[in-house]
């Protein structure tokens, strides 16, 4: 999507979302988380939501209710001329309930309800429609920013793996703390374990609930109690606008290779990576550069389009193909860092590098500007935007409003891209090995590199 995640938008009101699953959400078990109509209308409903619910209604069944505008009228409020006879049982459905059901019940619940089964009907694992908080979230996990301490956690057991809810086995760790950050300032440190936050115990509860109570408004502050190499300790941090770390680079193979990993397409990515990659490659004067994609679920479209621009000096990066089938080239971007062909370049992908990354893949390969390492890719090809409803505080919906073609036309749904050399990366890899990396340095270098040295 232009200007939006590959799936927002650009503009802020309308956001685009990137990714098989919601950014927050990592495969095999918990995420880690950082920190026109009458000009009459009944008063207690906005005529804007029925605007709203004019959109799309094809199924009534799918509907837990709908919302009302107060007695069923000849001619509802928002509803065009066209779709008054569809809409009629909708309509009869809503002033039943609020009417004559016996129980209880919450009419903004009711109408979060017609929302979302509007975009159950689409059938589209990628068009949803999302509560405030759920939107409020997403959109701060996609656009790099976020109000908090600056920290990631995640929950675990004994044995290191993914584990629910909080309890005495399965612990809330700290396992990074941004550069920069308030959390880093106080003094809290990796592999730190959060025992309670504002003097609440976090038993019992899970990972997103407790890193929300972490998170807040700029400004203010929370007390973390931690347990720290046997002792325990608490620690008071005031909260801040948070700059997530999308990009990490380091320099590999005894100084010959530049490795840089990206996490994540979020608003600021592609500026980070520019600034890494002209590090490595003007500063350093490095002429073999690894780009790590991999279980990268994507993120805006602008940002892949301006990274890809770094290594391709022409012609289009991606094409985006409407709801009409008009086809537009998004096209490379002047001024690339490492668009010299003497600079060599192996990108490394897998099952996890989806939308956003599979648009920087695609480039890569069907340029030849890149030799693709790795598993084949998730395959996503379209693109989202992100629209607030009542400026968000009626929630807000990401819808599929576009595809997304490689230079060469082809669309990667639900097939992926096959890399050129396909490397395994077994189960059962000893911790500290990965024979992809070593397979792409190896073609770089002719010399086998392994994680270990990433350290050096």
């Amino acid at each position: 999507m232009s200007g939006h995640p590959t799936l927002p938008s650009a503009d802020p009101a309308t956001v685009h979302d990137s990714g098989p699953e919601p950014p927050t959400t990592t495969q095999g078990g918990p995420p880690t988380i950082v920190l026109g109509g009458s000009t009459s209308r009944p008063s207690r409903t906005p005529v804007h939501v029925a605007l709203f619910v004019v959109a799309v209604l094809s199924s009534a069944a799918m509907f837990v209710s709908g919302f009302t505008l107060g007695a069923q009228q000849a001619i509802t409020p928002g509803t065009s001329a066209q779709n008054q006879q569809l809409f009629e049982p909708f309509w009869d459905a809503w002033n039943k309930v609020t009417t004559e059901y016996v129980g209880e019940y919450d009419r903004q619940l009711l109408l979060e309800g017609a929302i979302e089964g509007i975009f159950i009907a689409l059938d589209d694992p990628y068009s949803a429609y999302m509560s405030s908080d759920e939107y409020r979230r997403t959109l701060s996990s996609i656009s790099g920013q976020f109000e908090g301490i600056g920290a990631e956690m995640t929950t675990r057991d004994a044995t290191g793996e993914p584990c629910q809810p909080i309890s005495d086995t399965c612990r809330l760790a700290v396992v990074h703390v941004l550069r920069d950050s308030p959390a880093l300032e106080a003094g809290l440190k990796e592999g730190d374990i959060v025992v309670a936050v504002d003097g609440q115990s976090v038993l019992g509860s899970d990972l997103a609930k407790t890193v929300d109570k972490v998170r807040g408004p700029a400004g203010t502050s929370v007390t973390l109690e931690l347990e720290r190499d046997g002792q325990t300790l608490e620690l008071t941090i005031e909260r801040a606008v948070i700059q997530t770390e999308d990009v990490t680079s380091q320099v590999l193979a005894g100084g010959q290779v530049g490795y840089l990993k990206i996490d994540g397409f979020s608003s600021s990515a592609s500026g980070d990576f520019v600034e890494q990659l002209r590090s490595l490659v003007r500063d350093q004067g490095l002429k073999r550069i690894v780009l790590d994609l991999r279980d990268d679920p994507g993120g805006f479209v602008n940002a892949a389009q301006e990274i890809a621009s770094q290594f391709v000096g022409e012609g289009p990066i991606f094409w985006e193909e409407d709801a009409s089938g008009r086809q537009d080239p998004k096209m490379a971007l002047p001024g690339g860092v490492a668009t010299d062909g003497s600079i060599e370049l192996v990108l490394l992908v897998n099952g996890g590098s989806a939308s956003a990354s599979e648009i920087v893949a695609g480039a890569l390969d069907d340029t030849d500007r890149a030799t693709l390492v790795g598993e084949k890719t998730f395959g996503k090809g379209t693109i989202q935007e992100w629209h607030p409803l009542d400026d968000g505080q009626a929630g807000g919906f990401r819808l599929s409003v576009a595809k997304w073609l490689t230079p060469d036309k082809t669309w990667i749904h639900g097939k992926g891209i096959t890399p050129d050399v396909v490397v395994p990366l077994p189960a059962d890899t000893p911790e500290g090995e990965d024979p992809q990396l070593e397979r792409a340095i190896e073609i770089l270098t002719s010399e086998t590199g392994t994680l270990r040295r990433m350290a050096a």
